[in-house]
């Protein structure tokens, strides 16, 4: 069950990078959008901290994506 976690949580973190990217925006950019240092940021895009469903909702809305576009696999 953690595995499953652990693999949809990956997931979640590849996406906002991968968004991030498309949108061509840095972690600096998100960072400081959020109101974090980029090395925090960072932490989430590789998976090091655990993202709060506030946090998550604060991330969509700097890259300007609905919520299940980073949740879907």
């Amino acid at each position: 069950m953690d595995d499953l976690l652990d693999l949809k949580t990956k997931k979640v973190t590849e996406n906002i990078r991968k968004t991030r990217e498309s949108k061509r925006l840095t972690q600096e950019y998100l960072a400081g959008k959020l109101g974090i240092s980029q090395n925090a940021y960072s932490k989430i895009e590789l998976g090091y901290s655990q993202i709060t469903v506030y946090r998550l909702f604060q991330i969509t809305r700097a890259l300007d994506v609905d919520v299940t576009e980073l949740l879907s696999s």
